[in-house]
């Protein structure tokens, strides 16, 4: 039987792009197949300016091509050209969102480490300087956002069928939860997700915004991928907690952007510690120095350590973030030294 361009895809689709667990033929890297006989050659694209990862794909290409039945001669050919500023990984141009001048990732490699606490209350941090600032929650699965800050609108639209944001404590919203009632799940398969995604991004009518903070799903997902493959991102916030099976996982969100040109711009160590009420003894409950050991591994700043803090969990259950009800906090002014920092070095 005559060897099929079919079967060179399926073949193909074994090889992962380095660091991720999507083929490249899914990230859109094989541009053309050429089949004589026995003998199959494949032309790849890619934008990169690490030279391990096209090696590593034509390895793994060849490899692959060779275990097929009736393939004799195999010939990888990869076009490699330098990405543009925070392109994805698989060499898809990332593009800025119209009106907003930096786009703020926050991401965590697990669930339970409060990354959207930590979303919230920085977004308002922002806010209060006189920025102007959007909050997008990109966890389809798991939307947040709408809870901690309260509001049980809908978003309505345009004539020109854009989606006009909630606006809440002087910030634009966007989250699933806003188009769902509390007990419905969002049941999605992938490309439906990644749809949602890019409309969250794109049809949003966001204005003219200084920031756009992202609120990330845990993990390194169809999500996060379609995100760094088409926003120009300003940069990353990896959030964890001082225990190292957090960490392990932080590590892990950070090799991510690093391995698709995203700045990680720092590291915030969240349920740092829990200072008793009653005497103010510092009590280290899921350890203590591990996110500033982490931020050390990885050549990155310790952002801020936020602790436990029954006021920030009420407020948040509330709809009124802690940074936005007690601004004369200890958590509020952590978010304010982390949002002015975030300001000087984003100009």
């Amino acid at each position: 039987m005559p060897i099929s361009e079919d079967q060179v895809r399926e073949a193909l689709k074994q090889v992962k792009y380095p660091g991720f667990s999507r083929d490249i033929v899914s990230f859109g890297l094989v541009k053309a197949i050429r089949i004589e006989g026995a003998a199959v050659t494949v032309q790849m694209a890619l934008a990169t300016n690490e030279p391990a990862i096209p090696q590593a794909i034509k390895t793994e290409s060849e490899a692959a091509l060779r275990g097929m039945a009736g393939v004799e001669s195999v010939k990888v050919l990869i076009d490699i050209h330098a990405p543009p500023a925070g392109a994805g990984a698989a060499g898809v141009g990332a593009t800025r969102i119209e009106g907003v001048k930096h786009v703020i990732a926050i991401a965590s490699g697990k669930g339970g480490v409060g990354k959207s606490t930590v979303a919230a209350n920085l977004a308002v941090a922002l806010e209060k300087t006189e920025a102007r600032v959007g909050l997008c929650d990109c966890d389809i699965y798991g939307p947040s956002i709408s809870l901690m800050f309260g509001s049980r609108d809908r978003p309505m639209a345009t004539e020109e069928n854009r989606i006009v944001p909630i606006e809440q404590y002087g910030l634009k919203l966007m989250s699933m939860g806003f188009l769902l009632d509390d007990a419905a799940p969002a049941i999605l398969r992938g490309p439906m997700v990644t749809r949602y995604t890019q409309q969250f991004l794109r049809q949003v009518e966001w204005g003219e915004l200084d920031y756009l903070v992202l609120d990330l799903p845990p993990g390194t997902g169809d999500i996060q991928l379609t995100i760094v493959q088409t926003v120009a991102l300003a940069g990353a916030i990896i959030v964890t907690t001082p225990q190292e099976v957090a960490l392990i996982d932080a590590r892990k969100a950070a090799t991510m952007f690093e391995k698709v040109n995203v700045t990680v711009l720092g590291l915030i160590e969240n349920m740092s510690y829990f200072a008793c009420p009653s005497d103010g003894k510092r009590y280290d409950i899921f350890g203590s120095g591990g996110g500033e050991r982490e931020a050390k591994r990885l050549r990155v700043p310790l952002l801020g350590q936020i602790p436990i803090d029954i006021a920030t969990r009420e407020s948040g259950d509330r709809g009124m973030p802690i940074t936005a009800e007690s601004s004369d906090s200890p958590v509020a002014a952590e978010f304010m030294k982390i949002a002015h920092h975030l300001r000087e070095h984003l100009l």
